[in-house]
């Protein structure tokens, strides 16, 4: 994978944002990886809002998005990043515990590259972190400049 992708997980249960850790990096992903416990911090990182760590000129960036988190769920941030025109490029994986085809649809129609389930069974759940793993290992992924 592109060294310089920076892995953005935004995920309020830290018994899942340590799964998706530490599976990255059982399928050898290694890039940086920040971690944001709901939405708002999310969006402050990637709009530079606030105080806090901020989103840096041409570094390229692949958002792991929960849907369902505390003061901005996941759904609002992906419309809020979909809507600005530098931010857009950023490729989103949605990441839930609903299968709901209507959600999926949804996070579709808003932009979302892709969406996974977090199976309630541990092993499923490790393997679609892996497969993921391996998406990114092989996408590109576009810079993001501007602000």
């Amino acid at each position: 994978m592109n060294e310089e992708v920076v892995i953005l997980v935004a995920e309020d249960n830290e018994g899942h944002a340590g799964l998706i850790r530490k599976n990255l990096a059982r399928a050898g992903i290694a890039n940086q990886l920040i971690h944001f416990k709901n939405g708002q911090e999310t969006v402050d990182f990637l709009f530079r809002n606030g105080e806090g760590p901020h989103r840096e000129t041409g570094k390229s960036y692949v958002l792991l998005l929960d849907i369902r988190m505390p003061m901005l769920n996941g759904v609002e941030v992906l419309k809020k990043i979909k809507a600005d025109e530098e931010l857009k490029k950023i490729p989103v994986v949605m990441i839930t515990t609903t299968d709901d085809p209507r959600e999926v649809e949804h996070c579709h129609q808003l932009g979302c590259s892709n969406y996974i389930t977090k199976p309630v069974e541990y092993q499923s759940f490790v393997n679609a972190i892996r497969q993921l793993g391996l998406f990114l290992s092989v996408v590109k992924v576009p810079q993001i400049n501007g602000h």
